[in-house]
């Protein structure tokens, strides 16, 4: 029996099944800007997340991405016909514009001939005449179905952002970062329409029913005008004081207003507005309204689609199926059977089962601020978080309770606004990386800070360490540098890499190095950094890459927007393994292994998981290929082991379930530990030790 029991399990880590990446849950929903519907087809517009499509009245959605560009933000969407117009805030490489469809968002086509290359916002249609209002270069238009655009500006103020249009008979209105145009000759000619506004403010919305105009404004609620816009009046009995007005939508006699505390409904003209929330997460920004007969749907900044079918009064379902988590994972980091991952704008997420859910820990952190957790490092039980603070500055943020609650400790620190854009962490020495600063050292657990920048350029940006022995290797906006002596003194180490190259990450394994770059792939060095060498094949020849994840003789790369790539003989060549993952050519910010787990941060999808058994060759039971060797004894025992290994540096062992599952973990100096897990019940187990020279696996069986 114990003999059959041993050949199910070594099938089970034997067998490469086909399977993939799948999402894990607790993040926040992707966010919608856009709306557009036509007739049963609803399209959305999502932030780095391109076009979905719901023919079902959003009980499940698709991508719809053939032809966008990777990372496609979409801000705004119109339809004419069976036209269908995506404004394109921007890609992964910063462009804008816009895009095609002629068949049901299946395929797309750009059609930006004489646009600017900056974002499109807004989009409006008038017959045969196409509105495209952009971030910073005013409004185009386009009478050749988006063929080509011709810049519409007379009157308008330079460098003007089109935040919104609309169109009522020869009448165009355009919200503005500076109020209210007019146009009445097809957009030849525009007149600002601005009186009763509040002076400079920003239109984020429009919204037109018979002779009655409405706008939403950034800070001031909603205002009306029922004369062609030649004056307004503010309609906002019953808004919150200062209300965000983010979209605005019309459906006989009501009018929804999109805020960024729900939605509000106005049944006598705007004269008093009600919150109609209930089902709604509380105070979400409602980004974008669309009506479609009596279903109303709410697009919204963390939490996906909304819909209502009774005109909001009752209550609102989210609608969510098939549609991408929205959370960018800017990093990742594990202690033990704790995941912590950096969120862009929402703090710091744990996992604490090595599966599928994730959980908010941001006491101390100044959410409400946006903060971004740029990087993560952990040493014993204290965890480090890199933050930025959109228009206040960095910080560096302490958590000695799991994350429990986060204390700031910065004193040294600059104070002017720049990112902690890494973290590394050697014995007592806590390395920051910043966006131009260079690098601060603590040795008192971030109490205090250093810089420590001598041989370093000046205003230098470093992306990424990684640390070996007493060797820190930090990658930079112009290489490698390294320091040798705890970051006294810096040393460039470049030759053969492309001059002046970003390096976005670095890796350790064994004597090999390996740097990430921004756009020439992975080089390699085996000699300490004195010289590096391209290994790319099965790479795009100009391939950005954010992060690596290696366990044994196994490197994972995550490019910028071709996912994750394996090589299984130092980087000699590269395969892809996406299989689930996203579609649309997403980027991969960061890559950790976590037991038989490999997670994924993909841009703006939250985190995705794996077992590494579906991509790595298993040799049985007993691990990976190319492992060190490992001495267990007595093995089987009543559950107490003396381990071994060849391994010098300090290392990690984790100990798994045959199901995958970590059950405990700890630290091995020199080589030697006991391993107590007499509290585990008879069976087998799998044993795991890493660290930068490599892996060492072997099968435990605990016999009581």
């Amino acid at each position: 029996m114990k003999k059959l029991l041993l050949l199910i399990i070594i099938a089970l880590f034997s067998i490469n099944l086909n399977a993939q990446w799948r999402a894990t849950n607790g993040f926040p929903s992707v966010l919608i800007y856009s709306f557009a519907i036509s007739g049963s087809n609803i399209f959305a517009g999502t932030d780095a997340n391109g076009v979905y499509l719901s023919t079902n009245n959003g009980s499940t959605w698709t991508a719809v991405n053939t032809g966008l560009p990777r990372g496609a933000t979409i801000y705004s969407l119109a339809i004419s016909g069976s036209n269908i117009f995506a404004g394109l805030y921007s890609d992964v490489l910063g462009y804008g514009g816009v895009y095609l469809s002629t068949n049901n968002g299946s395929t797309w086509t750009a059609v930006n001939t004489g646009l600017s290359s900056g974002a499109t916002i807004s989009l409006a249609i008038s017959d045969s005449n196409i509105f495209a209002g952009t971030f910073g270069n005013g409004v185009y238009l386009s009478t050749s179905n988006g063929s080509a655009w011709t810049a519409m500006n007379t009157g308008l103020p330079s460098n003007t952002y089109i935040y919104s249009l609309a169109i009522s008979g020869s009448n165009i209105f355009a919200g503005t970062n500076s109020g209210v145009y007019l146009s009445t000759n097809n957009g030849s000619a525009w007149t600002a329409v601005n009186t009763g506004l509040p002076s400079g403010v920003t239109i984020n919305s429009l919204a037109i029913s018979g002779s009655n105009i409405f706008a939403g404004t950034s800070t001031d609620g909603v205002y009306l005008s029922t004369n062609n816009g030649s004056t307004w009046t503010a309609v906002n009995t019953g808004l919150p004081s200062g209300a965000t007005i983010y979209s605005l939508a019309i459906s006989g006699s009501n009018i929804f207003a999109g805020t960024n505390s729900g939605v509000y409904l106005s049944t006598n003209n705007g004269s008093t507005w009600t919150a109609v929330n209930s089902g709604l997460p509380n105070n979400t920004n409602i980004n974008s309204l669309a009506i479609s007969g009596s279903n109303i749907f709410a697009g919204t900044s963390t939490d996906g689609v909304y819909l209502s079918t009774n005109n909001g009064s009752t209550t609102w379902t989210a609608v969510n199926t098939g549609l991408p988590s929205g959370a960018t994972i800017n990093s990742l980091a594990i202690s033990g059977s704790n995941i912590f991952a950096g969120a862009y704008g929402n703090g710091v997420y744990l996992s604490t089962n090595n599966r599928s859910t994730w959980t908010a820990v941001n006491s101390g952190l100044a959410i409400g601020s946006g903060a971004s957790i740029t990087s993560l490092a952990i040493s014993g039980s204290n965890i480090f978080a890199g933050s930025y603070f959109a228009g206040t500055g960095n910080s560096v943020y302490l958590s000695i309770n799991n994350g429990s609650t986060w204390t700031e400790v910065n004193s040294g620190l600059p104070n002017a606004i720049i990112v902690i854009t890494s973290l590394a962490i050697s014995d007592s020495n806590i390395f920051a990386g910043t966006d131009g600063s260079g690098v601060y050292l603590s040795t008192n657990n971030g109490s205090t800070w250093t810089a420590v920048n001598t041989g370093l350029p000046s205003s230098v940006y470093v992306y990424s360490f990684a640390i070996s022995g007493s060797n820190i290797f930090a990658g930079t906006a112009v290489g490698v540098y390294l320091s040798t002596n705890n970051g006294s003194t810096w040393t460039a180490m470049n030759t053969g890499l492309p001059s002046n190259t970003y390096i976005n990450s670095l890796a350790i394994s064994g004597s090999n190095i390996f740097a990430g770059t921004e756009g020439s792939g992975v080089y390699l060095s085996t000699n300490n950094g004195n010289t590096w060498t391209a290994v790319n094949t099965g790479l795009l020849s100009n391939e950005y890459v954010y992060s690596f994840a290696i366990i044994g003789s196994n490197i994972f790369a995550g490019t910028f927007g071709d996912g994750v790539y394996l090589s299984t003989n130092n980087g000699n060549t590269w395969t892809a393994v996406n299989t689930g993952l996203p579609s649309g050519g997403v980027g991969i910010n960061s890559l950790a292994i976590s037991g038989s787990n490999i997670f994924a941060a993909p841009d703006g999808n939250g985190i995705w998981i794996r077992p590494l058994s579906e991509m790595i060759t298993v040799t049985g039971i007993n691990g990976l290929t190319n492992q060190k060797t490992i001495d267990v004894f007595p093995n089987p025992s009543n559950g107490n082991f003396n381990i071994e290994t060849t391994f010098t540096e300090k290392s990690v062992l984790q100990m798994l379930d045959i199901t995958g599952k970590l059950l405990l973990t700890q630290t091995i100096q020199n080589g030697k530990t006991n391993l107590d897990a007499s509290s585990l019940n008879e069976g087998i187990y799998h044993v795991s030790i890493t660290n930068n020279e490599g892996v060492a696996n072997k099968r435990l069986v605990i016999v009581k």
